[in-house]
């Protein structure tokens, strides 16, 4: 029985990545039973250690675990926020139409971190957030990341008036953000030129 129990366990874990959905289960537990943070555009922190399974060859947290942590603290974000409970409830999605991480200095082996997220702003079609991976040793900003949160089958600011009973004013976005939406954009336009879709809507 236990060598059942054993082999079952050595598929699940070979077979999904375990790991990924405890800690989901884990953030969201954790958001459930914190205060409810009621100003959408206030930063919010969630914090961080790194562990021997986040590192890379050279020692330090790779690449692609800041990528995950940076959805662990926005899924938090929304959940203390009330956007995620509100997209759910006007039958919508977010998913992430485009990110952008600028690596500043490496997180060393159980170097203590927060993340704080924001929201930046918002358009027709998505949400713009920025967060910050913050060492605990001396508060330097180690990694900086935008993330653009597409909003389907809703619109921004039909989710952020469910939630505030009121009309909230976009605040004017940022010039490094601003450049950030014209080179998705431009990207946007040279892959479907590429791809002949510009033509084919003429």
């Amino acid at each position: 029985m236990l060598l059942l129990v054993l082999g079952a366990l050595l598929l699940l874990f070979c077979s999904l990545d375990v790991w990924y959905f405890l800690r989901g289960a884990q953030v969201f537990i954790q958001a459930w039973f914190q205060p409810r943070i009621w100003d959408i555009l206030a930063e919010q922190s969630i914090d961080g250690m790194v562990l021997p399974h986040d590192l890379d060859y050279m020692g330090h947290m790779n690449n692609s675990r800041y990528l995950r942590e940076c959805d662990f603290a926005r899924f938090h974000h929304y959940m203390r926020n009330g956007l995620f409970m509100a997209s759910r409830k006007l039958g919508a999605k977010m998913v992430v139409g485009a990110s952008t991480i600028r690596y500043r200095r490496s997180l060393a082996f159980r170097e203590a971190f927060e993340i704080r997220t924001k929201v930046v702003g918002w358009d027709e079609k998505a949400f713009y957030l920025e967060q910050r991976f913050v060492s605990k040793r001396d508060g330097f900003v180690s990694a900086i990341m935008l993330c653009r949160q597409n909003v389907v089958r809703c619109s921004p600011e039909s989710i952020i008036e469910f939630v505030c009973k009121r009309k909230i004013e976009c605040p004017e976005f940022p010039e490094d953000l601003k450049h950030w939406i014209s080179f998705i954009s431009a990207s946007s336009q040279a892959l479907r030129a590429e791809s002949g879709l510009e033509e084919k809507n003429k």
